[in-house]
């Protein structure tokens, strides 16, 4: 397993993204995904599953050291009072006194960057999080957010996957030491597992489609992903991608598809994102 260490956090490289799922299928998943080897479990508030995410956890019998656990705070919940109240019923429904990285989920819209800090900084000192972050946040708004954190920003999460060009926060990313955790990773599949790039890789190394995506992001560092699936069958295939490596090559090919620069998650509320 590939360990990213960032400002004093280590995060394991590959993880379980859990959104969309609720219910039993997202406690069950998470408990398979334990048993399979993963150690990194990622939610939010916003997917209203930390309850079941929770459940799996404890389902696994594993030790409570060995995991890390990531959750986000909606933006509009980032004011004093609501943000403390949000942390702590999480915290509640994970079953959890504390999660290993706590992240803004988006740029708010309201408030400035010193206050949003605050509250992260407040959340670590009061020992509901490890470790703090940021998710969505563009360059510009990374830059600013390390500058007005007391405690360091280990990880900025958002949409990476070869049809996306990312490379301007990579390289803020690298900059501050921050790791890069990749949601979206696999795209949707589809065209991506059928461009000649990512089919060549897989026959040369006998790998999925998938795996060698993964593979892809697991070879720059400071990068990791997270993964979805709700089919139990996959999550050993998702995971079983440190035993080859892509030539340079290879990664070049697959790289070179980010000029189709398509983004999946881009709403009304998203911020300016940095130009490709």
């Amino acid at each position: 397993m590939k360990i990213l260490k960032a400002n004093g956090a280590e995060i394991p490289a590959l993880g379980l993204g859990t959104w969309p799922m609720k219910g039993e299928e997202c406690s069950s998943i998470v408990e398979e995904a334990i048993a399979v080897g993963y150690r990194h479990i990622d939610t939010a508030v916003m997917y209203q599953n930390d309850r079941e995410v929770g459940e799996g956890i404890k389902a696994s019998g594993t030790d409570r050291s060995e995991l890390f656990v990531t959750t986000k705070v909606w933006p509009t919940d980032v004011v004093d009072g609501t943000f403390q109240n949000t942390v702590r019923t999480t915290l509640d429904r994970l079953q959890l006194d504390h999660v290993d990285l706590l992240l803004i989920h988006w740029p708010p819209k309201v408030g400035a960057v010193e206050q949003w800090a605050d509250l992260l900084n407040e959340a670590a000192a009061n020992g509901w999080t490890k470790h703090i972050g940021v998710s969505n946040f563009t360059s510009a708004q990374l830059e600013a957010m390390v500058k007005a954190s007391e405690r360091p920003i280990v990880c900025n999460q958002f949409e990476n996957h070869p049809y996306l060009d990312q490379s301007i926060l990579r390289a803020a990313c690298a900059k501050h030491g921050v790791a890069l955790i990749a949601y979206c990773p696999l795209f949707h599949g589809g065209d991506l597992f059928a461009e000649k790039a990512v089919v060549d890789a897989a026959s040369a190394h006998g790998k999925s489609p998938a795996q060698v995506v993964l593979r892809w992001h697991m070879q720059f560092d400071g990068a990791g992903a997270i993964p979805k699936t709700a089919t139990p069958s996959r999550l050993p295939e998702n995971f079983d991608v440190f035993n080859f490596e892509l030539s340079d090559a290879e990664m070049a090919a697959i790289s070179a598809l980010s000029a189709r620069h398509e983004r999946i998650c881009d709403f009304e509320f998203s911020p300016q994102w940095d130009a490709a």
